[in-house]
């Protein structure tokens, strides 16, 4: 009987590890080398099993160390979605293993009715009633991670997708409550159960739901940016049909336009006047690029129009058809936050040298795509912007990495003979 409850307990406890793996592989992509993808289910498990007794501060910090060095050695992403996920996991793996550890004792002692520090002469009887309890705890622990897979896996999946890292810093903040409230309560003040068991029950809550209150904030923002989106292509088209309708006019009477240049032409003056209105005329006409995404077009003629309100010669040639398998949201973090970059650093310099340079297109099996801009060489050596408030800016090239990263692409920056080259691979899948 003994050894049929143990090998149910085994069943529980590697189906526990293998929920458990899930949950964090869902919030944080593992790296890609096939061999530690499976080193890393193995690596989980002994993480998972930790037995958490009360003032167990050597399994309390041995957890901690473990969590944190898994998460760093097997998963990819930025630190700070990485200390999140160890804010999220690690309260929520010491309540629940702490609380099927403590009220199973407790329940167990009760029914053979005897103290806790009793020394016991082990009967057959309360060996088997030992593992019975003991096996029910590991169950109710599978049961209950279970059932946090089924209903955070989809907000899980959101959050790593679309949150930045100011937005990581935020929930990061309000987790650390029940991170440091766990630890306290379980290593200073285990002797009672209706303070403590409360507290438990707490950080799994607050834990959880910081990964709802990150995905809701993901989805309003993503909502809000949408919203905008359908705001900037009603109003590109708006642009569009009207200077479309302007140049027919133009078109129409450059005959009429053409017989006045030629009834001029003994005044090379004014000739060269009338032709300077009608390029001024059709300039703004010409700004439109067509690359293939109507999206990126918007994103493309609106950096132009910012180019040019900054005397920055703007040069785009783009072929982005194929890049339809990119969202929208992160065209708009590569390209947006790029030439953003790009025209500060140009308005920096002298016009003379005022230039960006974008350039994408399908080559092989791969989107690529290059932004270059002159530059001074100072914006660039040695930290992330050449603002002074480091903390509210800086993070323009890190959101780009994040999002090609996600569609398994590299980035990477160059700076020579002061000039300023981004350069981002994409595979095409």
């Amino acid at each position: 009987m003994i050894q049929f409850l143990e090998t149910l307990t085994s069943i529980f406890n590697w189906s526990y590890a293998g929920v458990f793996f899930l949950m964090i592989h869902t919030f944080l992509p593992l790296r890609k080398n096939q061999l530690l993808r499976i080193a890393a289910f193995f690596a989980s498990s002994p993480i998972s099993f930790m037995i958490i007794y009360s003032n167990d501060l050597a399994n309390l910090l041995g957890a901690l160390f473990l969590i944190s060095a898994y998460i760093i050695v097997f998963h990819e992403g930025h630190w700070a979605g990485k200390l999140t996920a160890v804010l999220v996991f690690y309260p929520s793996l010491i309540a629940v293993n702490y609380l099927t550890q403590d009220i199973g004792s407790r329940f167990f002692f009760f029914l053979v009715n005897a103290d806790s520090h009793e020394e016991l002469a082990w009967t057959h009887g309360q060996q088997v009633l030992s593992t019975a309890i003991y096996m029910l705890s590991q169950l109710l622990r599978l049961l209950f991670w279970i059932l946090s897979w089924q209903v955070l896996r989809r907000y899980l999946r959101q959050i790593t997708a679309n949150l930045t890292v100011k937005m990581w810093l935020i929930v990061d903040c309000l987790m650390t409550a029940s991170f440091v409230a766990i630890f306290t309560i379980v290593y200073f003040m285990p002797e009672n159960p209706w303070i403590v068991y409360p507290i438990c029950v707490a950080s799994i809550f607050s834990s959880f739901g910081c990964i709802y209150l990150a995905a809701y904030i993901c989805v309003s923002m993503q909502t809000e940016y949408y919203a905008r989106q359908l705001e900037m292509k009603q109003e590109y088209y708006k642009d569009r049909m009207s200077d479309e309708a302007r140049v027919r006019s133009i078109y129409h009477d450059l005959k009429n336009h053409l017989l006045l240049l030629q009834s001029q032409s003994g005044n090379g003056q004014d000739v060269n006047h009338s032709v300077s209105l009608l390029q001024e005329q059709i300039q703004e006409y010409e700004n439109y690029y067509h690359t293939g995404n109507e999206f990126l077009d918007i994103i493309i003629r609106d950096k132009a129009r910012a180019a040019q309100a900054g005397q920055i010669d703007f040069s785009a040639v783009i072929s982005f058809a194929d890049g339809d398998f990119i969202e929208p949201l992160d065209i708009s973090t590569i390209f947006g936050n790029a030439l953003d970059n790009a025209i500060e650093a140009s308005e920096k310099l002298p016009e003379d040298r005022r230039l960006v340079t974008v350039k994408a297109s399908h080559i092989r099996n791969m989107m690529v795509i290059s932004v270059e801009n002159n530059t001074s060489g100072q914006d660039y050596k040695g930290k992330g912007t050449s603002k002074k408030d480091t903390f509210a800016h800086g993070f323009g090239l890190p959101n780009i990495k994040n999002a090609v990263q996600k569609y398994g692409g590299q980035c990477s920056t160059k700076l020579e003979d002061d000039v300023f080259a981004l350069k981002i691979v994409i595979p095409v899948p």
